[in-house]
């Protein structure tokens, strides 16, 4: 049976292979030993703190298998992102340029970088082994958060937000980013995305 509990600290090493196995783009999870006990740490001190109202707390969870005691998925909720390090979002909007006495109507999409989510309630860090996708796994990894916001409502925000994996290879190229860094930046989308999962996001548009 699959069990859903608080990540405790003797659960590091089998952590860390998951960040390993989550490969490009899982920014919440990069192979880091630092950050990774500083989640663990901040969700247990998140939990143990019995906080009055929203902060900035973590709620980590694994999914072990109660007959072996083997931990198969990971799946978080922060409370509320942006607080002490930023959190960037885009904002895909358009711009019409029209002269009807000119006969002209052009539409151009634009991409505008925001913090426009600072505040607000994040769910994260979901990942299911492969060992382990088959059944509902997935389905009660994925829900059980919304329990627990159920239940401590008072903890989190009324705004949810959940951020989904892009497209990348095997090798982290990824389309988006590939067209943000021939016209925005000179870096790498796989060095980017750790530099972002620990904590350095000093960019900003000149």
């Amino acid at each position: 049976m699959l069990v859903i509990r608080p990540i405790e600290q003797r659960d590091f090493p089998t952590l860390k292979q998951i960040a390993i196995e989550s490969g490009h783009g899982f920014t919440s999870l990069p192979v880091n030993d630092e950050l990774l006990q500083n989640k663990i740490d901040h969700s247990i001190a998140s939990f143990a703190s019995k906080p009055a109202g929203k902060g900035e707390c973590l709620y980590f969870f694994v999914a072990e298998d109660s007959d072996t005691g083997e931990v198969l998925g990971t799946t978080a909720l922060d409370a509320a992102v942006g607080l002490s390090s930023p959190f960037y979002t885009y904002l895909l909007g358009k711009q019409v340029h029209s002269s009807p006495k000119l006969g002209i109507y052009n539409v151009v999409e634009t991409l505008t970088l925001t913090n426009d989510y600072t505040g607000v309630s994040e769910l994260c860090t979901l990942f299911l082994r492969e060992s382990a996708r088959k059944g509902l796994n997935g389905r009660l990894l994925s829900k059980c958060r919304f329990l627990f916001l159920a239940e401590f409502s008072e903890l989190f925000d009324n705004r949810i937000l959940a951020e989904m994996r892009g497209v990348s290879d095997d090798s982290g190229s990824s389309p988006f980013w590939s067209w943000l860094q021939e016209h925005f930046f000179s870096m790498d989308f796989p060095t980017v995305d750790y530099l972002t999962g620990i904590g350095q996001k000093a960019l900003s548009p000149i």
